[in-house]
């Protein structure tokens, strides 16, 4: 779980901010905290709202650059993302700094690291107890520096200490070394690292990231179409959320009459031979439609999503293309495989703009089934949004809810409700964040300059 998030010199982000989802001092709704590790509480959900461009995508982009760069990495040659905080003469000279508080494999650990465009300038893992810390590697390249001490400890036999010395100095200045970890194959050479193996498979499996127009798991709600157990579960909430949809089902479609461009198709095909699996598929999105495909003797095979109807007048069915449905129903197929993982557990969501193409009141259901049915599951719900009606106490705890504001300046900064206002745990906050009082509202200017401009249009 993610207990501590925090981001500096990135995009609007000028100086440090901290995200915190260690629970206030309420003691309303105790469903919604966990304690993954004893002593260890940490909120389930937490809500940021605030103005357009107030700041909220670059939050989600900051947690996501992190997950980027250990997973994907720099290309060689390549110069690291960086993106500065721009209206600042100093800060373009500053590095950006990343730093998560998470909670895995029973352990708490702070990794974290600075970077450039040129170099990653700081990156530490350091597992956090009550006692203290202990740093299980740091590096700093400016000091031409790497204590890689502890992991040493762990693996005294000369072999295995002389690999990791090698692949810690021939970790390039433009790599995480977590990345370099995780890209070769240590473990033939390495016997113990427990540390690096959990934190990397919280960035790969746990760490969750959706944007307004990212898919999420296709592949998953294509499996639903041929597996009875999981399309059972798709029918039951698309019934659940009164869509009309009642299921879904696959069919077969020629590849080559779909009209996907050559070099796609090129593409497509190479991804597909990639893989060492014999049944390897993939989910194509292409023209409004959604299509699982495969690679059979050379060939591109194609199967197409569609949603089933029950007609009203006979107890067959109609079926209709992923295109025909409405763009909620669309979003909530994006859904649905969120909802299926936060009740198993184990996952940490970070989705922006949550209520894209989704009415209020279907993005609460969503909220409170998820508040229902993940209870003693180690699962975060973690989103951006506009729409005011979720600032409500009767959904949220205080400590849940989020504001984010930009000044003059164009300087993001973000802050909790129970550390910004007093406010009783019975208000009625949707009024007042409407009315500006928490500032994480759109601003107008005069209205004297597009007077003018309009009037001349007379």
């Amino acid at each position: 779980m993610l207990q501590q998030f925090s981001v500096e010199n990135f995009l609007s982000f000028k100086d440090k901010e901290i995200f915190s989802l260690q629970p206030g001092k309420g003691s309303l709704k105790k469903e919604h905290k966990a304690e993954p590790i004893k002593g260890q509480w940490v909120l389930k959900s937490a809500a940021m709202f605030g103005a357009n461009a107030g700041g909220k995508s670059n939050f989600v982009r900051a947690i996501e650059l992190g997950k980027k760069l250990v997973l994907r990495g720099t290309r060689t040659d390549d110069l690291i993302d960086f993106y500065p905080f721009r209206l600042s003469s100093e800060n373009k000279k500053r590095d950006t700094t990343i730093i998560y508080h998470i909670l895995c494999g029973y352990k708490k650990y702070e990794y974290g690291f600075s970077y450039n465009a040129e170099q990653i300038s700081s990156e530490w893992l350091k597992q956090i107890t009550r006692n203290g810390e202990h740093v299980i590697f740091r590096r700093d390249t400016e000091k031409s520096t790497f204590d890689i001490s502890y992991l040493l400890k762990l693996n005294p036999k000369e072999e295995e200490a002389q690999f990791l010395s090698f692949l810690a100095k021939a970790t390039p200045q433009r790599q995480l070394f977590l990345h370099e970890v995780m890209s070769r194959n240590i473990h033939e050479n390495v016997s113990n690292i427990k540390d690096l193996d959990s934190v990397i498979d919280w960035f790969v499996n746990s760490l969750k990231i959706i944007f307004p127009d990212t898919p999420y798991k296709q592949g998953v709600l294509l499996k639903a179409a041929g597996d009875n157990d999981l399309k059972r579960g798709f029918g039951a909430l698309l019934r659940y959320f009164n869509t009309g949809v009642d299921g879904v089902k696959l069919i077969e479609v020629q590849f080559e009459k779909l009209g996907i461009p050559q070099d796609l198709q090129r593409a497509i095909k190479s991804d597909l031979s990639k893989s060492n699996s014999d049944d390897a598929f993939g989910a194509l999105r292409f023209d409004d439609n959604l299509y699982l495909i495969n690679l059979l003797e050379g060939e591109i095979k194609a199967k197409k999503l569609m949603t089933v109807h029950k007609r009203i007048d006979e107890t067959d069915v109609e079926l209709f293309s992923l295109g025909d449905e409405s763009d909620g129903t669309k979003r909530l197929f994006d859904y649905i495989p969120l909802i299926l993982d936060l009740i198993q557990g184990g996952k940490v969501f970070i989705v922006d703009e949550m209520e894209r193409s989704l009415h209020p009141t279907l993005i609460q259901q969503i909220i409170n089934l998820f508040y229902q049915y993940s209870i003693g599951v180690s699962s975060q719900l973690i989103f951006t949004t506009h729409e005011s009606s979720l600032m409500n106490q009767r959904i949220f705890r205080k400590d849940e809810i989020w504001l984010m504001r930009k000044n003059n300046n164009g300087i993001s900064s973000f802050g909790r409700m129970d550390e910004l206002y007093d406010v009783r745990f019975d208000k009625m906050l949707q009024n007042s964040y409407l009315n500006g009082e928490y500032g994480a509202t759109p601003t107008f200017e005069t209205e004297e300059e597009i007077s003018k401009l309009f009037s001349s249009f007379k």
